[in-house]
């Protein structure tokens, strides 16, 4: 059976660089790239929201998901707040928030690759108080498998 496409809807920020709309690099790919809209340069840690030059709208039931790219990382370039979230009633520009660990500064060009996005589905869901019972010994929190 084939699977259904959703449609995000895109729409270009007036002001910003005609960029690449997200794209699959590879037909294996998991998550669209995103482009910048804006050429900057990145400084040794301060936070730069950078430019996508679009806002979206999701199918209902979903919500996209933004994820730092690991070609950047290796370079010292971090997405901060990963991975965020466009919830579906978001109307702003995307926007990607990054930041430089190495000494001096980076540059982002118009068109360079910053972030990759995915559509998630949204399962509805509630909560409820009640006891919470232990599936094993792992209670212990931030590196409790001692990894």
């Amino acid at each position: 059976m084939a699977a259904r496409t959703r449609t995000v809807v895109v729409e270009r920020v007036e002001g910003a660089a005609p960029v690449a709309l997200p794209a699959l690099a590879t037909r294996g790919a998991a998550c669209f790239d995103l482009a910048a809209a804006e050429a900057v340069e990145l400084a040794r840690g301060r936070v730069t929201l950078v430019r996508t030059g679009f806002r979206v709208r999701c199918p209902p039931g979903t919500f996209l998901e933004v994820r730092p790219r690991s070609g950047l990382s290796s370079r010292g370039v971090l997405m901060v707040n990963a991975p965020g979230t466009i919830d579906r009633d978001y109307s702003g520009e995307v926007r990607v928030p990054l930041t430089f660990l190495f000494d001096g500064t980076y540059a982002i060009q118009v068109g360079d690759r910053i972030a990759q996005m995915r559509l998630v589905k949204d399962l509805p869901t509630q909560f409820r108080t009640g006891k919470v019972r232990a599936v094993a010994s792992r209670s212990g929190g931030f590196g409790s498998t001692g990894r």
